[in-house]
């Protein structure tokens, strides 16, 4: 369909310069008088099968051309191809003003190429005018609201509730999988928006996709924390759809991301805080923040856990909970691949992550009738 579109244009646009430029041809060759040749009919005839030919040859090549035009402007955003229109349009304008003494001269190449050219000139730079400094076109387009001289004294702010003044609050793939960070923001406490960047998402799907159960599963967590996100009224998440091709780490596209946006990093990871700090980057660490309250666990809770992996020590154990925080267990290797019930002895918490140490609870009982038992036999 599309060819045959472009086959008709140009049949029609080779008729019309058949009309046109086919008395010049005919005259130079001597055939002026011809009326049989030289005639509306016959040129536009001549100029049609002409162009015809050529759009058998040009056809698919001019319909790909048509495409890849499309595709090219699908990806830019209205407001680009807006304020380049306008812009564009403007340079024309100056530039056919500018033109119109330069068609009164007598040299014929100033005449006739030189207008053109100034227009594709001025064109341009209308649409790069127009593009670059979209920011700046906005705020003198943009009405400035009248302000109450009484609020002014005042100094009331007129803002709604559910407006958000504050930064983006940009969150990382770890704290996405710790999962506190749902309540954390269901209870208020973290202000503002919070922003989800593409690459963390697709390095979240990636770890639910993994062949490793463990990691599977904090994937999977992780994605639920999102749904749960944004689901929630209260809280409002917004999708960040662009990527930084050039930089291959989602650490570092997350700091790229923040000075782009003067937002604020959240996180739980110890080497991104860091680094962030480093290059002058906001940062908000949960485990700081859970540092500074209550721990999650206290000596004497009961948990059932899977031991995973072995420990460091002799005999000890590793389990993982779901948010991926690391208990070890005392004894545990004997346990090897066994959901158990534990005890805790004790928590640490630290800027780089939470640790819990715990022992098995028929251990601990068993220890505690062993010490009965030769407390007994000493004071006999």
């Amino acid at each position: 369909m599309q060819k045959r579109v472009v086959t008709l244009l140009m049949v029609v646009v080779g008729a019309s310069l058949g009309i046109s430029l086919l008395p010049i041809a005919w005259q130079m060759a001597g055939q002026a008088g011809n009326k049989w040749l030289n005639n509306n009919f016959t040129n536009s005839l001549i100029g049609a099968l002409i162009f015809f030919i050529l759009s058998l040859m040009l056809a698919k090549y001019i319909v790909a051309g048509v495409k890849k035009i499309e595709t090219t402007l699908n990806e830019m955003s209205l407001t680009y191809l807006l304020f380049g229109s306008v812009g564009a349009i403007i340079g024309l304008t100056i530039g056919v003003i500018i033109s119109i003494p330069m068609y009164n001269l007598a040299i014929p190449v100033v005449n006739s190429l030189l207008p053109i050219l100034v227009m594709i000139i001025l064109g341009y730079l209308g649409f790069r005018m127009g593009t670059t400094r979209m920011d700046e076109w906005r705020k003198i387009f943009t009405p400035k609201q009248k302000k109450n001289v009484a609020e002014d004294e005042g100094q009331v702010l007129d803002r709604k509730v559910e407006d958000h003044f504050h930064k983006y609050k940009i969150l990382d793939t770890s704290v996405i999988i710790d999962g506190r960070i749902y309540d954390i923001a269901k209870t208020g406490f973290l202000e503002g928006v919070i922003l989800i960047p593409n690459f963390v998402l697709y390095e979240l799907q990636y770890i639910a996709d993994s062949g490793d159960s463990l990691k599977r599963v904090r994937g999977r967590r992780g994605l639920d924390i999102l749904n749960a996100l944004q689901k929630e009224e209260g809280i409002s998440v917004e999708m960040y759809d662009g990527d930084f091709e050039d930089i291959s780490e989602v650490d570092s596209k997350l700091i790229k991301l923040a000075k782009l946006l003067d937002g604020v990093v959240v996180t739980n990871d110890y080497n991104l805080n860091k680094v962030s700090e480093f290059q002058n980057v906001p940062v908000l660490n949960i485990n700081m923040l859970a540092n500074a309250v209550k721990p999650v666990v206290i000596p004497g809770e009961t948990m059932n856990v899977m031991v995973v992996k072995a420990g460091t020590e002799r005999q000890q154990g590793v389990a993982y909970l779901d948010d991926g925080t690391m208990v070890v267990v005392e004894d545990g290797q004997h346990y090897m691949n066994e959901h158990i019930q534990v005890v805790v002895t004790s928590a640490l918490q630290t800027a780089a992550g939470r640790m819990i140490f715990a022992k098995p609870a028929h251990s601990g009982r068993g220890i505690d009738e062993n010490k009965d038992t030769n407390h007994s036999h000493e004071r006999s």
